[in-house]
């Protein structure tokens, strides 16, 4: 869900080319497929290595593109246009939204899960739900580009900061 929602805010203030699409929902399908792999064939010591910083590291890759995209907002007010996105955001986007899957592989080991399974149905069912978010946010024509791209921004920002308010609900149980 949280690579729909951030599909829908990137795509809501720039219209994508099919191309842009693709590589932002491969991008996300393949990091969350990847990163219950990783917690899978690590184990516990990434456990202890990550989990006290994954949910920070998140959260200050979220923060950091929601703010950028919101102070970009108040630059140009010019409309929707074709505008594709640089590989360096999809690849920070893509690895920020699937941080908490490394922890979901390592319960994927507890509980003797096929791994290559899992990771297919992941990758399949991300890249899916990333291109219905973008192709969703094609229809807000009636949102103005810069109000789009402000509120992406937030969404980006308070998916950062549910990330860490999981987390500390988690450490609380």
């Amino acid at each position: 869900m949280d690579c729909f929602a951030v599909a829908v805010g990137l795509c809501a203030c720039h219209r994508q080319s099919w191309r842009s699409i693709l590589k932002m929902a491969f991008l996300f399908g393949f990091f969350q497929g990847l990163m219950p792999v990783i917690g899978w064939l690590a184990g516990g010591s990434l456990r202890d290595m990550i989990a006290s910083s994954d949910h920070w590291i998140a959260f200050a890759l979220l923060a950091f593109i929601g703010g950028k995209m919101i102070l970009q907002s108040f630059s140009h007010q010019n409309g929707k246009r074709i505008h594709n996105l640089k590989f360096t955001v999809l690849l920070s986007l893509a690895v920020a939204t699937s941080i908490d899957a490394l922890i979901t592989g390592l319960s994927f080991g507890i509980i003797n899960v096929n791994i290559l399974k899992a990771a297919i149905i992941i990758f399949v069912i991300t890249v899916l739900v990333t291109i219905a978010g973008a192709k969703l946010a094609e229809k807000t024509h009636f949102i103005p580009a810069h109000w789009a791209e402000r509120i992406g921004g937030v969404v980006l920002i308070l998916i950062g900061i549910k990330v860490v308010l999981d987390h500390l609900e988690m450490v609380r149980w």
